[in-house]
């Protein structure tokens, strides 16, 4: 499909050179199409850059609602939640987050992410309200049933760095594969991170008494 087609390379071209080196040009070449395309579709290249946000939270949302499903409707569905559950579902999310960041398709969009990171514009709204914030309020309401001594800061806090220890497996690759002594993350490599992810979040989940 030609909008996905160009959505995909104008991520890709974006991350890599920011909203003003990035060409729509050389996006509409290198999608096989005219540059009256994105035009077309998406109204120029603010529009572009916009649509490619909001594809990169629609894909990283579809991901994850499996874990959230349900959370956050009342109060009610929340304490209808046992402890036992919610930390099978924050264990679950944070798997899945692993593998989104393992994979190769989140390559393209980690540059986009990590440009808006560092420098917001309304894209980064666009993933915020599309993504992040499921995600970031998920795992604050997941947190919340876990471990009810902590304060509402105290799980925004762990909350984000949760994310943060997935994160790293992307934003931070080159890191990542100098500490483990290969330059590439193999299957085993990836399986170990996995592990380690789980355990590092189960021995915050228990918390100090554990």
């Amino acid at each position: 499909m030609l909008q996905e087609r160009l959505l995909e390379t104008a991520i890709d071209h974006f991350g890599r050179f920011g909203f003003e080196g990035a060409s729509t040009r050389h996006i509409a070449q290198a999608s096989g199409t005219a540059m009256s395309s994105i035009t077309y579709h998406f109204g120029g290249k603010q529009g572009l850059y916009l649509a490619a946000a909001d594809h990169i939270a629609k894909c990283l949302s579809e991901r994850h609602k499996p874990a959230l499903e349900g959370l956050g409707r009342d109060a009610t569905a929340d304490a209808a939640i046992t402890a036992e559950q919610a930390t099978e579902r924050l264990l679950f999310m944070l798997d899945t987050l692993a593998d989104t960041m393992l994979h190769p398709d989140s390559e393209s969009w980690a540059r986009f992410i990590v440009r808006e990171q560092q420098e917001p514009t309304e894209a980064f709204e666009r993933l915020y309200r599309g993504a992040m914030h499921m995600l970031l309020e998920g795992t604050l309401r997941l947190m919340a049933l876990v471990r009810p001594d902590m304060t509402e800061r105290e799980l925004r806090a762990q909350a984000a760095l949760f994310l943060g220890m997935t994160l790293v497996m992307r934003t931070a690759r080159a890191s990542v594969t100098r500490v483990l002594g290969v330059e590439t993350i193999s299957p085993d490599e990836a399986a170990l991170l996995h592990a380690q992810l789980r355990k590092s979040a189960l021995s915050i989940l228990k918390g100090p008494s554990a």
